[in-house]
């Protein structure tokens, strides 16, 4: 469906009349989509999508089959409605010189757009049906019609979530895929998934959950207050690494399948290794203690939503290592006065265990961590051995002499 609509936009012989290439994408502005013609094939498209939707609760197969291909065609002709529309209207203003300055940002937003045509269509394809889509539920929200809303907000949570389930699978696997990897860069990769999942958060998850009013939804709403609480004010390193952390949290309820657990887990450790940076830098013991405690609040929230539902694991010790750890983290008492204490301590050693693997790398951290572990009364602060060997072998060899 998505493929076919695509299609229609790009080949309908309005653009045979313009030679430059700024013509065949989305410009995204607000500028007109109130149009007529926008009204009819919306109207069309919501009449076919509660015919598809009420066709799923039958057992008629051609039924089925003849129902969606109608709403597969109202959507293209949609699409195709806005954005010629919007090309109509904003193209020829930019063209004469008469643009605003929103209109004419918008023309810098398209060449972002035409270079992921070029090399990440797939990209591309979700990425302007969520654009257009948007425009004009936006268009809808600000003329306040509340039946029109009620109605549109269906077809708008069903199609995003479709649309964002897209562009997940395709970041998981560029994250994944050594060639995409490198092409792309692992870090901006990094970037768009969180950035998605943010997207999503923000624009479409509080209408899903208006809209549906599930039991289940509970643990998501309580997930989403979290989110809510930590984007209040200025933001810095370790609450933007709370963030992505809570967004992380809300993809495993929302995005199973969409944002596997492989891929989520590299961007948890992503996470781990940029808290570690944090904490090298921090220039007091003040600061230190916060990272600290977003550490083990990070780590706390990868090991509990990932790492214990994970079924798979490459190395047998590995699994047999992380059961010990989890074992000692279940029997931990939330009652105890020490409990805040005993946990910091339990993930520190953890992580502690897991960096002495790669010390050269890690050396710094590991001696942060160590000395934290001995202000908590966990390890032991040795002395000079070295020098004090020193010492006695010089000593030795004076007494021989």
């Amino acid at each position: 469906m998505e493929q076919r609509s695509i299609s229609l936009l790009e080949n309908r012989t309005f653009f045979s009349k313009i030679t430059t290439t700024i013509t065949k994408l989305l410009i995204p502005t607000k500028v007109g989509i109130n149009g007529l013609m926008i009204s009819i094939k919306r109207n069309s498209l919501l009449k076919a999508y509660n015919n598809y939707e009420l066709a799923n609760e039958i057992d008629d197969a051609d039924k089925k089959e003849s129902l969606y291909k109608k709403y597969e065609d109202s959507y293209a002709l949609y699409l195709e409605a806005i954005d010629k529309y919007i090309i109509d209207s904003v193209y020829k203003k930019v063209k004469n010189g008469s643009a605003s300055n929103f209109e004419k940002e918008a023309l810098a937003k398209y060449y972002t757009i035409v270079s992921l045509k070029e090399n990440q269509y797939i990209d591309y394809k979700y990425k302007k049906q969520e654009y257009l889509i948007k425009i004009d539920f936006d268009t809808i929200n600000d003329v306040k019609k509340e039946s029109l809303i009620e109605k549109y907000s269906k077809f708008y949570v069903s199609k995003m979530d479709l649309i964002y389930k897209g562009m997940l699978k395709n970041y998981s696997v560029q994250l994944t895929d050594k060639t995409s990897s490198k092409l792309e860069g692992l870090d901006n990769i990094y970037d768009k998934i969180f950035n998605c999942l943010e997207t999503y958060i923000q624009d479409v998850l509080p209408i899903k959950i208006k809209l549906e009013e599930k039991e289940e939804y509970n643990n998501i709403i309580l997930e989403y207050e979290k989110y809510q609480e930590v984007t209040i004010g200025k933001l810095d390193n370790r609450d933007i690494v709370r963030k992505k952390m809570v967004l992380l949290g809300l993809s495993r309820f929302l995005f199973t399948h969409s944002l596997p657990l492989i891929a989520a887990e590299e961007c948890y450790i992503k996470l781990i290794k940029y808290g570690r940076e944090i904490l090298l830098n921090d220039s007091n013991e003040l600061q230190r203690n916060k990272t600290y405690d977003m550490l083990v609040e990070l780590m706390e929230d990868y090991n509990v939503k990932l790492l214990s539902t994970k079924v798979y694991w490459d190395k047998p010790e590995e699994r047999q290592e992380y059961k010990e750890f989890w074992d000692k983290y279940k029997a931990l008492d939330e009652s105890d006065d020490e409990y805040t204490k005993q946990k910091k301590i339990l993930f520190l050693k953890y992580d502690l265990h897991e960096l002495n693997k790669k010390q050269e790398k890690y050396a710094k951290i590991v001696k942060l961590y160590k000395n934290k572990l001995v202000e908590l009364g966990a390890m032991k602060r040795i002395k000079n051995i070295v020098g004090a060997v020193h010492c006695v072998a010089r000593l030795t060899k004076s007494i021989k002499r």
